[in-house]
């Protein structure tokens, strides 16, 4: 083997630098799908938790009428019941096992949790009636305030 003299080393230096920016190049690949990854991760949490607390203030304020919404105690905690009119049928919005079920039925049936659809996921579904007709509930998702039309008041 004949060594020249006068060999530069700037063929190595090329092939380190360029290793250097390859290697760059993938960590900056990783770490951006990564951060995408969290981001549409939160994105999607943020709208699952407003389509819950969006759902319960449209179903409301659809049926708010006079003595339509009330507050109920059942065997599953606090039950939303909201009349449909004279029809003598209500849609009942309850707790069980973390999930806020909706059930429309007769008013004076019994909850069926079994045939009731499922609208999310929650561990807290707790309300409270305000002065003036408002309507406080809150779920894990957050807190909506109402004013309901009807007065809530379904005595």
């Amino acid at each position: 083997m004949v060594k020249r003299e006068g060999q530069s080393p700037l063929g190595l230096y090329t092939i380190g630098i360029a290793a250097l920016f390859l290697a760059g190049f993938f960590l900056l690949v990783v770490f951006g799908a990564q951060n995408y990854r969290n981001t549409v991760s939160g994105q999607n949490d943020n709208m699952k938790s407003r389509a819950l607390i969006s759902y319960l203030s449209t179903v409301l304020r659809g049926y708010d009428q006079e003595k339509a919404v009330q507050i109920q105690d059942s065997e599953y905690g606090q039950t939303l019941v909201i009349h449909d009119g004279a029809s003598g049928y209500a849609l009942r919005i309850y707790r069980k096992d973390d999930k806020l079920l909706e059930d429309y039925g007769p008013e004076d049936a019994a909850l069926a949790p079994d045939h009731a659809n499922i609208i999310g996921e929650t561990k807290t579904f707790e309300m409270k009636e305000l002065e003036r007709g408002l309507l406080d509930i809150r779920t894990d998702a957050g807190q909506v305030l109402l004013h309901l039309r009807s007065r809530g008041g379904g005595e």
